[in-house]
């Protein structure tokens, strides 16, 4: 945990979101040597593949083909259904 002081915040806050995004590293926020916020790196972001990457672990071939196919009769089922509000 890094302490940076308000001012060393606002003279390099792009450099210091870099770091929270990239390094992952959180950061209080000192003001007259008392600590007043904690800067924490938000939520990683995922790809589809690395959100589901697990699920083959918990289905078995035949659950597994049974939601591939669910999945594509819902995309199906999307684009069929999908029209503009303003016709």
């Amino acid at each position: 945990m890094r302490i940076l002081t308000a001012t060393e915040i606002v003279r390099s806050f792009r450099r210091i979101l870099d770091s929270l995004e990239h390094g992952g590293e959180e950061i209080v926020v000192m003001r007259n040597k008392h600590p007043v916020a904690k800067l924490v790196p938000g939520a990683p972001r995922l790809t589809a593949l690395e959100a589901l990457a697990d699920l083959h672990k918990t289905l078995d071939t035949d659950e597994g083909e049974a939601w591939i196919k669910d999945s594509a009769k819902g995309d199906r089922l999307l684009v069929r259904e999908t029209r503009d509000p303003w016709e």
